[in-house]
């Protein structure tokens, strides 16, 4: 079964006021967003449980949608599929399950291969070729298990590369990385961006500011002015607080002055120490003790500078 011919002519992605509704839910309200082509990546971020998983999976077609339309290529989300790479969060995977790295990336050609057919030397050549692009060849006959995160990330990219896909998708692909893993993954994409579209999903302000071509904030609605530099209203919008971003050596998240007493009286947004008012779930333990270990190395640095400034005056 042959995948149905795209409109060349047609954009990447076009969602027009999408809804999302589970029972009385609502995940995603009024969402529109239009993607023209290739050249550029898009990162959406916002609070945990803001409905950006749900947006993947309503492009993929794997939900059904309330409300709205979506259009891939000119095409139905379920029949764009072929033409999509989707790398999701590797910590899902059983890294138990003995299956080497090449077995891994030729799943991705399942589409094309079928469930019941042998891989042919194409598809075996395709798979290599994506292990190439992200330079993992050597450890082709590896086991997935054996593989650092950052390794075992690059796989997972050989795998959605691997179906020569056009439009790109990628569920919190820095989620257990080091800064220098997560500056190797933004190289990678940021070679593949000329080839096809490219859309990151992430819950991370920081980890995503230095390296995206534009940024648009989820939180049930998506705030989107088709630039990088996000208003202070449109992060109040979507985390409940203000949030500034700054760089001296690692980007990170501020904290403006405002109200919320985070927990203290049941009012807590989503900056990243409490919950969204407007979102059904909160950050984890671990996001918060992670915000909270970020906070103390700010402050260490902090602390180190003004050390050596008092060093420097006094000589």
């Amino acid at each position: 079964m042959h995948a149905e011919e795209i409109d060349p002519n047609a954009p990447v992605l076009d969602v027009k006021h999408l809804w999302v509704r589970y029972g009385s839910h609502t995940a995603l309200e009024d969402v529109s967003l239009r993607i023209d082509g290739p050249g550029e990546i898009l990162a959406i971020i916002g609070p945990n449980g803001g409905g950006k998983t749900t947006f993947l999976k309503a492009i993929l077609g794997l939900i059904p949608i309330s409300k709205g339309e979506i259009s891939v290529f000119g095409l139905p989300p379920e029949k764009a599929r072929p033409y999509i790479g989707y790398v999701p969060q590797y910590s899902k995977y059983d890294y138990d399950f003995p299956i080497s790295v090449l077995e891994v990336v030729l799943t991705g050609r399942l589409k094309r291969a079928g469930l019941f057919r042998r891989y042919s030397k194409t598809d075996k050549a395709a798979a290599m070729q994506a292990l190439e692009t992200v330079g993992m060849t050597e450890y082709k006959d590896a086991q997935i298990g054996e593989l650092s995160g950052g390794q075992r990330q690059r796989v997972f990219i050989a795998r959605a590369l691997s179906n020569d896909p056009k439009f790109l998708l990628m569920d919190e692909p820095n989620t257990g990385l080091d800064t220098f893993m997560q500056d190797e993954l933004y190289r990678i994409l940021e070679e593949l961006k000329a080839k096809m579209a490219i859309l990151v999903i992430s819950h991370d302000v920081g980890a995503v500011s230095a390296h995206m071509d534009k940024i648009a904030c989820m939180n049930r609605r998506l705030y989107f002015h088709d630039t990088k530099e996000m208003s202070r209203e449109d992060f109040i919008s979507a985390y409940g607080c203000s949030i500034d971003l700054i760089a001296h050596g690692a980007p990170h998240r501020v904290l403006d002055t405002h109200p919320y007493a985070h927990g203290a009286d049941g009012s807590v947004c989503g900056c990243g120490v409490g919950g969204s008012p407007s979102s059904p779930s909160s950050l984890s333990e671990s996001d918060e003790n992670n915000n909270e270990k970020n906070s103390d190395e700010i402050n260490s640095n902090e602390k180190n500078s003004d050390e050596n400034n008092d060093e420097a005056e006094a000589k």
